[in-house]
């Protein structure tokens, strides 16, 4: 899971609730001093919250652009169902057009951005309907399903919420950490935010990342202008299927030197900077 570097946004951001026509969402808005050039609205991953975005969020105001991070369904602080059908893919898609819909419409149309399973919502909500979005990011996501170690993870993972509580299952990660990992000083925020989850979102969602179709073609069909961000390294999926997928998608292509699956937390100075530099090379609203 990504480690953002803290949980207190800073002072350009706040949290707020994002009230849509599907419900209430956190979300952390950051808003530049200048006049904004555009809005970004980003989704997290699996297991992940609005905070994978903190230090992404003053570079970016800084270039001018307002943030707005969103917990999705069920994630930490948006409220979910203990229903595993609320989280299906397309249900989750339609709150991401609601979600654009509240932040504006017309030349108010955000650029969206999706890491990991994020971005494959982020897609789906694309193919639903592109006509809210100026650009799509997909950073460290995939064309399709996860690779083979990674759904023996998302198996396990889900069996054990099946049958163990969320601070069991905490517990059982902690003792599996590798030792760099078991003291970041970030274990009290970390724990907090994995207990808000709903058991159900992530057995769901963990079950569409190991079985995700290649939609590429589709997606390449749209016309909407794509990024395809990701760190040098990526054991989610292989940094060359991001490569292939740029070039089906005749997409952007941005590798972060020194990255891994989680770029926006491990180097957000460069990726900020290579975020903005898309947009900013995009025609006017």
């Amino acid at each position: 899971m990504s480690r953002p570097p803290t949980f207190a946004p800073p002072p350009c951001a706040r949290a707020r609730v994002l009230k849509t026509e599907r419900g209430d969402f956190a979300v952390l808005d950051a808003v530049p001093r200048t006049p904004e050039r555009a809005t970004a609205l980003m989704l997290p991953g699996y297991t992940g919250s609005k905070e994978d975005f903190i230090a992404l969020l003053e570079p970016l105001c800084a270039a001018g652009y307002r943030v707005v991070a969103v917990d999705g369904r069920g994630q930490y602080e948006s409220k979910g169902t203990d229903r595993q059908e609320s989280y299906a893919q397309s249900e989750l898609a339609r709150d991401v057009l609601a979600q654009a819909a509240a932040l504006g419409g017309g030349d108010g149309r955000p650029h969206l951005l999706g890491h990991s399973l994020g971005g494959q919502i982020a897609r789906a909500a694309v193919l639903l309907d592109a006509t809210p979005f100026r650009s799509l990011t997909l950073m460290s996501s995939g064309p399709a399903a996860v690779v083979a170690a990674q759904r023996d993870k998302v198996k396990m993972l889900s069996d054990a919420l099946s049958v163990l509580s969320m601070d069991e299952v905490w517990e059982a990660m902690r003792a599996l950490d590798p030792p760099q990992d078991a003291d970041t000083g970030d274990g009290a925020d970390m724990r907090h935010r994995w207990l808000a989850h709903h058991p159900a979102q992530l057995i769901a969602t963990g079950a569409q990342l190991a079985a995700e179709p290649d939609r590429v073609d589709e997606l390449a069909a749209v016309g909407l202008p794509v990024h395809v961000l990701s760190g040098e390294r990526d054991d989610v999926w292989p940094v060359e299927l991001f490569d292939s997928m740029a070039r089906r998608l005749g997409a952007h292509r941005t590798t972060i030197a020194g990255a891994e699956h989680s770029p926006n937390t491990a180097r957000p100075r460069e990726t900020a900077k290579a975020l903005a530099a898309f947009w900013d090379g995009l025609p006017a609203a």
